[in-house]
């Protein structure tokens, strides 16, 4: 009910008497962004072209904020927690998710074909929201053992997660969903990752990649530098968690990371890939 409430708060002085407008697009967990488009129906605002397209972009925008605001607030940043619920907890505020939301890059808007509807695309960047919610200074140390193993030294980490894996803790299985902060746990449940973990001044802990992209087709650009020449290749075991985000990895694969120094540092460093289904990466953004 808390949840439904911080939504109304949004959303309900713009509910009556509102032009027609929509929003379409997906979040697009590959890229960090959501990218969002938003159509005005001329006619129901009342808008004749030329002169009212001043008017029309003013509606367009507000039309935005008010769609854009339940998708921001929904936005899952660990297992357990959405925006919405750190609004709850006071621990993120209204208006930082407007300004985020403001923070958009936004092309000017174009007419649609039909000459009907004025139309605008919103690219909002996940990374300065995360960078918004790492709240420490200075990175916490990962786990270590007294008796570290001979490690190669490895320029990244990929964690192939795809298809439904073994719930920890339930019955049955589920596939891997991706959050902003998710944990890495070991096959003992031992903390391997957690944001605390992650230098403050990056603005992500974990970079999703396609499977298909992993195994076949090639890593983009910006994946293939943050994995670099020797990645660690580990497949995922399970997954843990109220909201099944956290991969779990066999303890084996846990101690190659923690070894060494220089492998502990992929984690501060954030140089970590998990790869999912292609399918697991798109979550359609929905309005009116």
């Amino acid at each position: 009910m808390k949840k439904f409430a911080v939504i109304l708060i949004f959303c309900a002085a713009a509910l009556c008497g509102q032009p027609l407008t929509g929003i379409s697009g997906a979040l697009e967990w590959d890229k960090m962004e959501i990218n969002a488009v938003v159509s005005l129906d001329l006619a129901s605002a009342d808008i004749r072209l030329p002169t009212g397209r001043t008017r029309g972009e003013a509606l367009l925008e507000s039309g935005y904020i008010r769609l854009i605001r339940p998708e921001i607030l929904d936005l899952p940043v660990d297992s357990s927690s959405t925006i919405a619920d750190l609004v709850e907890r006071g621990e993120y505020s209204i208006a930082e998710a407007e300004n985020f939301a403001l923070g958009a890059k936004a092309p000017v808007p174009v007419l649609s074909p039909d000459l009907r509807s004025l139309r605008a695309s919103y690219s909002l960047s996940l990374g300065g929201l995360v960078s918004a919610l790492l709240r420490h200074s200075r990175p916490a140390e990962p786990m270590r053992i007294l008796g570290p193993l001979p490690v190669p030294a490895y320029t990244g980490i990929i964690i192939i997660a795809a298809g439904e894996l073994p719930v920890h803790g339930r019955k049955g299985s589920a596939m891997i969903r991706p959050c902003l902060f998710p944990k890495i746990w070991d096959t003992g449940m031992n903390l391997v990752y957690e944001r605390n973990m992650l230098e403050p001044s990056k603005d992500s802990m974990i970079r999703y990649a396609p499977l298909s992209a992993v195994l076949g087709s090639g890593l983009s650009a910006g994946d293939a530098a943050l994995a670099g020449g020797r990645p660690l290749r580990i497949l995922a075991r399970g997954v843990f968690g109220e909201r099944p985000t956290d991969p779990v990895i066999d303890r084996e694969d846990a101690l190659l990371i923690i070894s060494s120094a220089e492998n502990r540092r992929l984690l501060r460093e954030g140089r970590v890939l998990v790869a999912l289904d292609d399918s697991a990466l798109k979550v359609p953004l929905e309005g009116e």
